[in-house]
């Protein structure tokens, strides 16, 4: 049985059991809408939906659809959607109102799956949920959506409620941080997370003017997320899938240009910068550091690790492979639910971390070994660096 030894402070840890007091992920959850886009049907459909007939635009988002590595992912967007809301594919349109009516619905009904899904596995009444945090960009209302999720599940109106608006990419993490604190300063809590995100907030036709328009075509996915979290799991009913250790977020200094999203009547504009992926990785190894002392790792010791990373693209994969010098397998349940979903924003960490408990199980069935320390990572707007030391507690004895 392998253990840890109150290095710089972490507590003793055995192997498969969670310690008294520290935060655990206690069940997964995930909702789609009906829609389910193969990458190789994507590019006709969406000029044929926008009546775009520009041959260079089409010939550039075929070529961002190969290099995504995304093969299929869900949206909300449909024909029917279109029919009823022609200008949503029209330039230059004021359609904000028509965009929020269509994913406030949208994320709250995307939301509420995710969350029974998560509810079931967990195997406790919805009854025994006392804090709600509820993660979106993709809505924008008063009251929020925590509200309408927290009336759709018939959660107590007691239910102490929190929402994180436009985090972006970053969001399912930060919002795991915030649970895990709650989850530990109120003994006995159950903390929901739930993430719910739709792309409609800035469908737009394509536009040589708006270069960046044809990446999120390319990339980004709809979906939801939910996870629930606690201390001191109950013996028999839950069963605990990670333990959380320690939390941290960081921006880094005049990095706010770099991802932008803004609100106007036409929905949503994003841009991101090319460097992106660059800025990721000149930064990333300082801001593991902490991690690492507090294992008792040595520098460069990045394989002794498991990583469950939100995969924003790519890019940004392949250049924290290459500056850790991960080993291939180290990023595979991040590159699978690239290709199976998209990048969903805030959702995706809740689909990497569901191919972690896959792989940490296929493993112990066939006697593999699989690492019982990692990190969970996602980076956002800022740029904001967001990661969260965890054990994994599926593959215990």
């Amino acid at each position: 049985m392998k253990d840890m030894k109150n290095i710089n402070g972490a507590q003793e840890a055995y192997r498969g059991k969670a310690n008294s007091g520290r935060a655990t992920i206690l069940a997964l959850g995930k909702a789609f809408p009906p829609h389910l886009v193969p990458q190789d049907y994507l590019v006709e459909g969406y000029f044929k939906d926008t009546s775009c007939d520009d041959l260079d635009l089409k010939q550039k988002l075929t070529r961002l659809c190969k290099t995504t590595t995304v093969k299929t992912r869900y949206v909300v967007m449909s024909e029917e959607i279109l029919k009823k809301y022609p200008e949503l594919a029209m330039e230059g349109q004021a359609t904000i109102k028509q965009r929020l009516e269509i994913c406030n619905k949208a994320v709250t009904d995307m939301a509420i799956e995710a969350s029974q899904a998560a509810i079931k596995n967990w195997g406790r009444p919805v009854s025994d949920v006392t804090h709600l945090v509820y993660v979106s960009s993709s809505e924008a209302r008063l009251p929020g959506g925590d509200l309408f999720l927290a009336s759709g599940l018939g959660l107590s109106p007691h239910t102490q409620r929190l929402m994180l608006y436009f985090m972006g990419c970053s969001g399912g993490v930060a919002g795991l941080r915030v649970a895990k604190d709650l989850a530990e300063n109120n003994p006995g809590s159950r903390v929901l997370l739930v993430t719910s995100e739709t792309t409609i907030i800035g469908y737009k036709p394509p536009s040589a003017n708006r270069p960046y328009d044809l990446v999120g075509v390319a990339l980004f996915g709809d979906g939801a997320g939910a996870m629930l979290i606690g201390t001191d799991p109950v013996f028999g009913i839950e069963r605990p899938l990670f333990e959380l250790q320690t939390a941290t977020q960081k921006f880094i200094p005049n990095t706010q240009n770099i991802i932008v999203g803004r609100l106007s009547e036409e929905g949503i504009s994003f841009s991101i910068a090319r460097d992106l992926p660059q800025i990721i990785e000149d930064n990333i190894e300082n801001f593991c550091e902490a991690f690492l002392q507090t294992l008792g790792l040595q520098e460069k010791e990045y394989n002794k690790l498991f990583w469950a990373v939100h995969p924003g693209g790519p890019a940004i994969l392949s250049r924290l492979e290459k500056r850790l010098e991960l080993l291939p397998e180290k990023l595979t349940a991040s590159r699978r639910a690239l290709m199976d979903y998209g990048n969903a924003s805030s959702n995706t960490i809740v689909y990497v971390l569901e191919y972690m408990v896959e792989e940490s199980l296929k493993k112990k069935m066939s006697g593999g070994e699989t690492e019982e320390w990692g990190l969970i990572l996602a980076f956002g707007p800022g740029i904001s660096f967001e990661g969260i030391l965890t054990r994994n507690l599926a593959v215990g004895a």
